[in-house]
């Protein structure tokens, strides 16, 4: 009998490693309310999915996003999926993908976009997901690109490939949050390259970001990839602010 129960005392402890590290994966409350998650709800609770404030740029083609950045890059669409405001449930969220360790939510958030996208006829307007890439110390520092959990999370809705080296960003510049529109610009030019030219070239690039303020960054990438020889640029942001 004692083989018998070591195997059962086996099999327990392999479910409570599984379930300790599953808890650790994904945490049983709600990361945008600190709610309990009911069964079968991971990440978000139902009530915060369905509470997300949403831009509603996907139904318009002219939106403000795409306006904003008209002139400054050659697009055939701009979009925003959410809404960003100071302290709100966007900023919540993104604070716990960047900083608190939970590549899930950009990942969920990504999918979320990318569910949206594909009934709303986007599915085959694109060839490539591209993140707007992390310097590679920053990238060390968090362990993610915060943009790549999103790309990963929007291309797999939308069945189609993602690549999160062929740009990259060649300087570590100082954080954004805090800088003008004209500071921002100065500290992103010429800082992004293409790694891969022949994996753009001559197909339909989805830039994809985490949040579009002054459009900078997403400029200046823009411009790399289109001189790099893509064929049509679009880009996708999780949030605008």
């Amino acid at each position: 009998m004692r083989p018998i129960k070591l195997k059962s005392n086996a099999g327990t402890f392999l479910r409570s490693m599984l379930q300790g590290f599953v808890s650790l994966i994904y945490p049983a409350y709600c990361l945008g309310c600190s709610n309990t998650l009911y069964k079968g709800e991971t990440i978000l609770c139902t009530h915060c999915i369905s509470n997300l404030p949403k831009t509603n740029y996907l139904y318009q083609y002219q939106n403000p996003m795409f306006l904003r950045l008209h002139g400054r890059l050659k697009l055939k669409y701009g979009l925003a999926f959410l809404k960003f405001r100071k302290h709100g449930m966007v900023q919540r969220l993104l604070h716990q993908l960047k900083y608190n360790n939970h590549p899930e939510v950009g990942e969920a958030l990504g999918k979320l976009l990318g569910h949206e996208m594909y009934t709303n006829g986007y599915a085959g307007e694109f060839d490539l997901v591209i993140p707007v890439p992390l310097h590679s110390s920053r990238k060390r520092a968090r362990g993610y690109n915060q943009s790549a959990c999103i790309a990963k999370g929007l291309a797999e809705a939308l069945s189609i490939d993602w690549e999160e080296t062929v740009s990259t960003r060649m300087v570590s510049t100082k954080t954004q949050t805090r800088k003008t529109k004209t500071e921002r610009w100065h500290n992103v030019q010429s800082v992004f390259a293409v790694a891969d030219v022949e994996k753009i070239r001559n197909r339909r690039i989805l830039l994809v970001d985490d949040v579009m303020t002054t459009g900078a960054t997403l400029e200046a990438c823009g411009t790399c990839l289109l001189e790099a020889g893509c064929k049509e640029l679009s880009v996708a942001c999780l949030a605008e602010a």
